[in-house]
């Protein structure tokens, strides 16, 4: 038998099965150029597929929202530009043209440190591959051959390949590709079954037939097991089922701790797809909505309509519940195809997030006359992202009233008392909390940029990966002190970084008094289920003793029980 750690488990459980190989279609492009006779043909050819290709969406977003997405890429003006201006000015044929083009795509999204950002080449590859398939008359593959339960290994996937698999066969998804917001990901977790991605080498070690064993709950794959082994896992499977009926259960049951404590549970999203998929999960709101993913899904500055016409979509969709907007936060690594960033030596502390609002106060009160507008509809806060200083919020806060001023003049509703917060991501944001409680509605703790400015810890550099910890002393230290000038302050504090999602953290952060945690909404309920068996009075008595700790390593051995 065969042991395989993973490193990347997005949807629990236990599978066992026949592995079924996916291996990808390789496609020839001719490169040879074109007449200037010939363009005009050329250019017709990729018209007639895109026009298939949207088609066979039309009827897969029926079924799929992630196809509503792919929509959107495939009509595309900075696609349509890109490959019929390669075939009109370079003389590109349409398959050469679209590969390029599409090639282009796929590297700007594939350079973005965010992980859901990077997880969009993957839409992009599907996208262009569908045009390909109807350029070159390449028929689907149907997977006809799957006709008994296997756990699908494969080096990616892409949303239109799952949607062609027979799903009432597949146990279990493994690829040697992808991240955890990819949408095989999304998928496993709706259907609840095991899914690993970033297996590296995964397809090296495993054959067609191969008889596997997926444990996502130690995150290990098991590979030409012994009969004694699978009876093993069999039993571990029949207990995680109805571990997760009673978790279900406990889904409409009221968000409070054995001792009566409340807590409230969110989801962060990046589009109206994910709300869609988030209201499937027994969330209290959305406590982020990345708006800069408006953004850069278009070929220009989303326009104040076509950003109302979004936020008001959310907020509908959650019949009011909370949604929190966090204002646009681009920069850093999250580049726009439309405008040029100047080059910067250290980007993540550069000209990003509000620095770029400010700067640019027209693109700002666009965002923000939206947001208000949307907020007659429902629900609505808004949140600023990398406020360093007291000089910053007071003139976010001035933009903020001179657009309610507009909107009152020009007689359109809104909520006249809308709240407003700010996001405590950097060391800055800490030490003034008590201070910058007095000006805002709520804190929202963004734990992913704020252990790596605490810790000076490039998060995306995998030779000092160790070192980003957020268990660390110094950023429980931070957290906690943010909470207590929160709280004394008379205002929420809530967090909407990967840490709210831990198990043993959301305790940890429960004793702390933290009052809303939002993460990826499929690991809601599982949170929930933890946090309702939880005293918060017993977290509260070993809060100290955790606080002094001075190493990571201390720190976990007292939670190790929690």
């Amino acid at each position: 038998m065969i042991k395989v750690s993973v490193s990347k488990t997005t949807a629990k459980g236990y599978a066992t099965g026949q592995a079924y190989i996916v291996r990808q279609q390789e496609v020839t492009i001719d490169q040879n150029k074109i007449t200037q006779q010939e363009v005009q043909r050329e250019i017709y050819r990729y018209e007639d597929a895109v026009l298939k290709a949207k088609e066979e969406l039309k009827e897969l977003a029926k079924k799929s929202p992630i196809f509503e997405a792919h929509m959107i890429l495939v009509e595309d003006m900075m696609l349509y530009d890109g490959v019929v201006n390669k075939i009109k000015d370079e003389f590109n044929n349409a398959e050469a043209a679209l590969q390029r083009t599409g090639n282009e795509f796929v590297e700007m999204f594939e350079n973005i440190d965010d992980e859901y950002m990077r997880e969009r080449a993957t839409d992009m590859k599907d996208v262009t591959f569908r045009i390909m398939r109807h350029l070159k008359g390449i028929p689907e593959n149907a997977f006809l051959n799957m006709t008994k339960p296997c756990i699908v290994v494969a080096n990616d996937l892409t949303p239109s390949e799952v949607s062609q698999m027979n799903m009432k066969f597949v146990v279990g998804l493994i690829t040697q590709e992808g991240g955890i917001t990819s949408h095989v990901s999304i998928i496993a977790k709706n259907m609840g079954i095991p899914c690993f991605v970033g297996v590296d080498g995964i397809l090296e070690k495993v054959k067609s037939d191969d008889i596997i064993i997926m444990d996502a709950l130690e995150s290990e794959i098991l590979i030409h097991p012994d009969e004694a082994t699978i009876n093993l896992y069999e039993k571990s499977a029949i207990a995680y089922s109805q571990r997760q009926q009673e978790i279900k259960r406990m889904g409409n049951l009221p968000s409070v701790t054995v001792d009566q404590r409340k807590f409230c549970l969110c989801g962060n999203v990046g589009s109206l797809e994910d709300i869609k998929q988030a209201i499937l999960q027994p969330i209290d709101g959305i406590g982020l909505f990345r708006s800069e993913f408006l953004y850069m899904e278009k070929d220009h500055f989303p326009t104040e309509q076509e950003q109302f016409d979004a936020y008001q979509n959310a907020a509908l969709l959650l019949e009011k519940k909370e949604l929190i907007i966090r204002t646009l936060d681009i920069g850093g690594d999250k580049k726009l195809k439309y405008y040029e960033f100047m080059n910067e030596e250290n980007p993540f502390l550069g000209y990003r997030a509000i620095r770029i609002c400010l700067d640019q106060p027209e693109i700002f009160k666009t965002q923000l006359r939206a947001i208000l507008r949307a907020s007659a509809y429902g629900n609505i806060k808004i949140m600023f992202p990398m406020i360093i200083s007291l000089e910053e919020l007071y003139e976010a806060k001035r933009i903020l009233e001179a657009c309610k001023g507009e909107l009152t003049k020009e007689e359109i509703d809104f909520d006249k008392d809308i709240k407003v917060g700010m996001m405590i991501e950097t060391p800055a944001s800490v030490f003034l909390a008590e201070d910058f409680a007095k000006e805002v509605d709520f804190f929202s703790i963004g734990t992913n940029d704020l252990t790596q400015y605490i810790l000076a810890v490039d998060r995306g550099n995998q030779k000092i990966a160790t070192l980003y910890n957020t268990y660390h002393p110094a950023v429980l230290r931070a957290i906690y002190h943010t909470i207590l000038s929160g709280h004394k302050q008379g205002i929420l504090v809530g967090m909407c970084g990967e840490f709210a999602s831990d198990k043993k953290a959301a305790k940890l952060l429960l004793g702390m008094g933290l009052d809303e945690f939002s993460m990826s909404a499929a690991e809601v309920a599982d949170v929930k289920y933890e946090l309702r068996k939880t005293s918060f009075h017993k977290v509260q008595e070993m809060l100290n003793e955790v606080l002094n700790a001075s190493s990571v390593e201390e720190v976990l051995n007292l939670i190790v029980d929690l």
